[in-house]
């Protein structure tokens, strides 16, 4: 058995996310479907994490076992020349037994972008947030610092679906950093959070926290107090999918061969 590592980037917004549905397209099924094709064999896929429904990556992980000869430069172009356009295999390694893209993550780097001018540029409309409304961004900036560290992230965070599952899961997370800042044209506010791993929802949701306390509706020092409240509904909206993105994931060095 043999063992390969993928670097994939995807539009994500002709997708239902990430995580393969049945009738639906989602990016890990088209994959899938795809090296099936190629080996012949029940192809599986592991991701580094769950990308919602039109959200976006540049450097989502994937690992796969197969029994196939080709080698992983082979892998990358037969992929490329059978997946759609918006998904592309960026990298293929082949990689140690150990190595499982999941299990092997040891932090993920995710973007949110905000498009502050008056008019969205066609080429990017589908990957921002157009709001060119007035906002505090140096009181957003001291917000954004607020969630680096180790906290209770119920309120910055979406159900599962399940009363039983949400009573269940851990909703600690530990954030290593955060970043706001303007392009280099200045027409695009962005945020940058890295952290090990997170809930569903919750950069989208600590988006929509930051753009409240741009807009006043929340202070900074409100978010240490959403900390204790553990309560959804008291912090800013879910912002939509489009202007997130996947960034990078960061690996356990120990799994080449």
């Amino acid at each position: 058995m043999r063992y390969f590592k993928l670097i994939i980037a995807y539009d994500g917004t002709d997708f239902h996310g990430w995580q393969m549905q049945s009738n639906k397209p989602t990016v890990q099924g088209e994959i899938v479907n795809v090296l099936a094709r190629i080996t012949q064999e029940n192809a599986q896929l592991h991701g580094a994490g769950r990308t919602d429904a039109g959200v976006h990556a540049l450097g989502q992980i994937g690992s796969f076992r197969t029994q196939s000869t080709l080698s992983a430069g082979e892998f990358q172009r037969a992929l490329n020349a059978l997946l759609p356009p918006t998904i592309r295999i960026v990298a293929a390694e082949e990689v140690g037994p150990d190595f499982n893209a999941r299990w092997s993550a040891r932090g993920k780097i995710y973007r949110y972008r905000l498009y502050r001018g008056r008019v969205v540029p066609p080429m990017s409309w589908r990957y921002v947030l157009h709001y060119p409304f007035p906002l505090d961004e140096d009181a957003m900036r001291d917000a954004s610092a607020r969630f680096v560290g180790m906290h209770d992230f119920t309120s910055f965070a979406a159900s599962t679906g399940s009363e039983e599952d949400d009573k269940e899961r851990s909703t600690e997370r530990e954030i290593y950093s955060t970043e706001l800042v303007r392009s280099s044209d200045g027409e695009e506010l962005v945020f940058t959070i890295r952290g090990r791993s997170f809930l569903r929802y919750m950069v989208r949701k600590i988006v929509g926290t930051l753009l409240d306390v741009g807009r006043g509706k929340l202070k900074p020092d409100d978010i240490d107090r959403l900390y204790e409240l553990k309560d959804r509904s008291k912090s800013g909206p879910t912002v939509p999918p489009q202007g997130l993105c996947m960034v990078s994931v960061e690996l356990e060095e120990a799994f080449h061969l």
